[in-house]
């Protein structure tokens, strides 16, 4: 069994123009988030002697008058509109259950679906007879949350052509707190890959396709045997999230984009290690700073 033995280095300090430790938007337990009381109280605060204090760590958000703090490690709570990849756990009558790291099952519906081929009709029994065919227990998926049930359960859709069933490709499960909100979370990367950045954590990479295939109504899944150069490329793009994600950085297409750009100089297999992840989230952090300034 071989062992990975490493002397001590000295680590080049690396001075980020804007200190991180003077986040007023970050705070933990008992921090005191305002004196004013003319503030509503949301989630994840309580009022003590009349001062607004936060009961989890996390990030404070502001809406108007209303104060709360989401937690930064906590199960998914999604919204409609929200973008998810999902795994597949059930098929029952008419619709499937589908795990999407929220406190309960998702439930996919079978009217929810685009058929193959795209077809517009009523789902009669005999598509409900041959649900396994479109999607199975151990699928996964990409899907749009459509509403929200009164117990917090998500129902999803698929029926636009860029959702559907995933091929071959790399699961990441990340905190959802990690992902970015933005108008797209679908990303064709100058690298070589593709990533789909599910806002529930769940992190979709997959090799870039060269024609996309729409005729199959979201259910195609390429079996082409994937090249050398695209695992590689896919393998470095996965220790590089698991390297964000381990110092809390921001995912969205550019922070991944700059990190890959900045793992170029290290092998693939090197990239975990603490020192090398480290100054790649360093150097990913002073690019991100001089793209915003």
């Amino acid at each position: 069994m071989a062992a990975d033995m490493r002397l001590p280095i000295a680590r080049k300090p690396v001075i980020l123009s804007v200190p991180s430790f003077d986040r007023k938007d970050l705070v933990v337990p008992g921090d005191v988030i305002t004196l004013d009381t003319g503030f509503m109280r949301g989630h994840g605060t309580y009022v003590d002697e009349e001062k607004l204090t936060a009961s989890v760590a996390g990030k404070v958000q502001r809406v108007d008058k209303l104060i709360c703090v989401s937690p930064l490690k906590t199960r998914f709570n999604g919204e409609v509109g929200d973008v998810i990849v999902g795994r597949i756990t059930e098929v029952q009558q008419k619709r499937w259950k589908v795990e999407t790291n929220s406190r309960l099952d998702s439930v996919l519906l079978l009217s929810s679906v685009n058929l193959p081929g795209g077809e517009l009709r009523r789902r009669s029994a005999e598509d409900e007879l041959t649900m396994r065919e479109y999607l199975q227990e151990g699928d996964l998926i990409s899907a749009e949350v459509q509403s929200v049930f009164s117990d917090g359960a998500l129902s999803l859709h698929t029926r636009s052509l860029k959702y559907g069933k995933l091929g071959q490709g790399v699961l990441v499960q990340l905190s959802p707190s990690l992902i970015k909100r933005q108008k797209t979370h679908f990303h064709n990367l100058p690298c070589g890959a593709s990533i789909i950045l599910g806002n529930n954590g769940f992190v979709w990479l997959y090799p870039t396709p060269a024609q996309q295939e729409e005729e199959a109504g979201g259910f195609y899944t390429s079996l082409e045997p994937v090249s050398l150069p695209d695992r590689e490329v896919i393998s470095r793009l996965r220790n590089c999230l698991l390297a964000m994600a381990a110092h809390k950085v921001l995912l969205y297409d550019t922070s991944v984009l700059y990190c890959y750009e900045s793992s170029l100089q290290h092998q693939v297999k090197d990239i975990l290690k603490p020192e090398v992840m480290e100054e790649i989230v360093l150097l990913t952090q002073q690019k991100l700073l001089e793209h915003e300034s």
